[in-house]
């Protein structure tokens, strides 16, 4: 099945596309002056590993035994993976104990609060009881408040009845008046 459009342009980039490069580079800045002269000294002992493929077969390259980069010095790395390492967890733990500082203020502040409130309420109760002392003090005049109040309605009534019966009583002695 023959490539057409886009799947033939892809083919021939990758027919055409340029060898990895054989000297790998793992940091950016070589930290220290004898690793860069380590990397310089391998470049110069493998001339093939950095001799471009000089094959005119049309885009076909040919196959070169690939060279694996330096090993860097070990122990260098392990000591600066243990720095980092070290920070890191220095600055979880730093940032743990504020996280725990933070909290034992919020629960000092809390328990200040709660004394405040604690406080406010024994007051309240205090209110409450002596309010409470006081109403039972004058019950006995609201009692003789209400006896009085019954007393009056009474008399009203009684007063009413008293005034409708001397209106008959009046007009009764009108009637016989006029006869």
């Amino acid at each position: 099945m023959a490539a057409t459009g886009d799947e033939s342009a892809v083919m021939d980039s990758i027919c055409k596309a340029p060898a990895p490069p054989t000297d790998l580079q793992l940091t950016a800045e070589p930290e220290h002056e004898h690793e860069q002269e380590h990397r310089r000294d391998d470049a110069t002992e493998n001339p093939k590993a950095k001799r471009p493929s000089t094959n005119n077969d049309g885009g076909v390259e040919t196959a070169e035994e690939a060279t694996e980069p330096a090993e860097p010095d070990i122990n260098e790395l392990c000591r600066d993976m243990f720095d980092k390492m070290s920070v890191f967890l220095q600055g979880e733990l730093t940032a743990t104990c504020e996280d725990y500082k933070l909290l034992e203020n919020m629960n000092k502040l809390t328990s200040l609060k709660y004394m405040e409130m604690k406080d406010i309420s024994i007051n309240i109760s205090r209110n409450l009881q002596d309010l409470n002392q006081k109403y039972a003090s004058l019950q006995p005049y609201l009692d003789q408040i209400n006896q009085i109040e019954e007393q009056v309605t009474a008399l009203e009534q009684a007063a009413y009845k008293l005034d409708t019966y001397s209106k008959k009583l009046e007009a009764k002695f009108k009637k016989l008046e006029k006869r």
